[in-house]
């Protein structure tokens, strides 16, 4: 019965249709929606702070405002997404994340950019829980790496058109409409999303049944309601696998993310105040663009390593590794005097970024019931944004006293060996933990 239910599959997955690719594409949009309005305040920090009269300490503050709202939100939205599902959960989060975007258009303090970042950190937040429950109900267990690697993919693509957006869009209608005109991004996302997605392929007019039987290759988990979901993750070793995880790791994407566009302009004396050449937006757009590979070969790499026969632990830990080794010439990033050299071992450092954190983001399904996964993903992005708060802090100490990016490119070659020790020491073998 066992090897006739096996040959089914089998054959299923020959001929298995390609609906839940549409999902993946939709969390691509997504991701790329929410890194465009995350990182438009980054490219534009040197026109802002000119304008505005910013110290690295102030846009510090205000980078810290985003990440503790992000880490207040990514417990929120793991919650929610676990109740209420990710169809509801991204809309709410998309509908948060958008408002408080166009709302910088109209604020002109420290303060109220700190105040319009914080809500933007709450909608954000809700990105990464609902896409990862997305991935585990719509996917098996040896496509959901390759899928969130491709949806992560979508950080990188809105990291490459936020440049490219303001280099042409700002000199035209000003800093203060980009804002506003790229709020429409997240409301015709919105309406894709609800008109197309549902929570389970179950019963999907799209999905067709060899399909489903793909999908729903892997044991069921339990039907259970689990009371104090929370409290029992919290002491599960596994929780804490992934969560320090983000704790190392996610900062450095932070730093990349809100400091780069300035050391880049600094560094090698372009101009990102007036935009009057496009050669800032290619670099930056040129980093991003090599790190997009990484979140797709991340997820290949460990799901080709068990195709070959690897166990998931073996597969999933030496993908982290050989992500982790790729990033250490960016130790050296401040020694390269060639604009474009710079770009090619920053971009390498952020490719291995996207790989070890494609990587990284499959544990929660590997290790816990899928009721529980969005619940750990909250818990793991949140340290990771208490992780950044700490090294904000760090990065506006060190550059306003210092001047110095060095220590910084430093922490960032470090951290993803840290992270790697951590899940191995706590999760030696990636076994998976009921949580009942």
């Amino acid at each position: 019965m066992a090897a006739s239910g096996e040959a089914i599959i089998a054959k299923a997955a020959d001929r298995v249709g390609r609906y839940r690719w549409v999902v993946v594409w939709l969390l691509f949009a997504a991701t790329a929606i929410n890194y465009v309005d995350r990182q438009m305040i980054a490219v534009l920090k040197p026109d802002l702070a000119k304008e505005l009269h910013w110290s690295e300490t102030d846009y510090a503050h205000i980078v810290f405002y985003f990440q503790a709202a992000y880490a207040i939100g990514y417990l929120g939205f793991g919650k929610i997404v676990d109740a209420i599902g990710a169809r509801f959960g991204y809309g709410i989060a998309v509908v948060i994340w958008t408002i408080a975007h166009v709302a910088h258009g109209g604020v002109h303090t420290v303060t109220q950019f700190a105040i319009a970042r914080f809500g933007l950190g709450i909608g954000e937040s809700g990105n990464f829980p609902a896409g990862v429950k997305a991935v585990a109900d719509w996917f098996p267990a040896k496509e959901r790496a390759l899928a969130i690697g491709l949806f992560n993919a979508g950080s990188n693509v809105g990291a490459i058109l936020t440049p490219l957006l303001i280099w042409a869009m700002v000199p035209a209608i000003g800093w203060r409409m980009t804002f506003v005109v790229t709020g429409v991004f997240g409301v015709a996302w919105l309406i894709a999303w609800l008109a197309i997605f549902r929570d389970s392929p179950h019963g999907h007019a799209k999905v067709s049944e060899t399909e489903l039987a793909h999908i729903s290759q892997d044991p069921a988990d339990p039907a259970v309601k689990v009371k104090n979901l929370w409290g029992k993750l919290l002491v599960r070793k596994e929780t804490w696998a992934f969560a320090l995880g983000k704790f190392f790791i996610d900062p450095i994407w932070w730093f990349y993310l809100f400091w780069l566009p300035s050391y880049i302009g600094k560094q090698y004396g372009l101009n990102l105040t007036s935009w009057d050449t496009p050669t800032a937006a290619l670099a930056l757009a040129a980093i991003y663009l090599i790190s997009d590979a990484g979140s797709v070969a991340g997820g290949w790499l460990s799901g080709r390593f068990m195709k070959g026969g690897m166990s998931v632990n073996k597969a999933r830990k030496l993908t982290m590794l050989i992500s982790a080794c790729f990033v250490l010439p960016v130790m050296l990033a401040t020694q390269f005097h060639n604009l474009w050299l710079s770009v090619c071992v920053i971009g390498v450092a952020a490719a291995a970024h996207q790989a070890f954190s494609a990587t990284l983001y499959t544990l929660p399904s590997d290790l816990v019931p899928r009721y529980a996964v969005g619940s750990v993903i909250g818990i793991g992005g949140t340290l990771g944004a208490v992780g950044g708060m700490v090294f904000t802090t760090y990065v506006g100490y060190v550059l306003d006293a210092l001047g110095s990016y060095t220590p910084l490119f430093v922490a960032a070659g470090a951290a993803y060996f840290l992270a790697l020790l951590s899940v191995q020491i706590l999760s030696p073998r990636l076994a998976r933990a009921d949580v009942v």
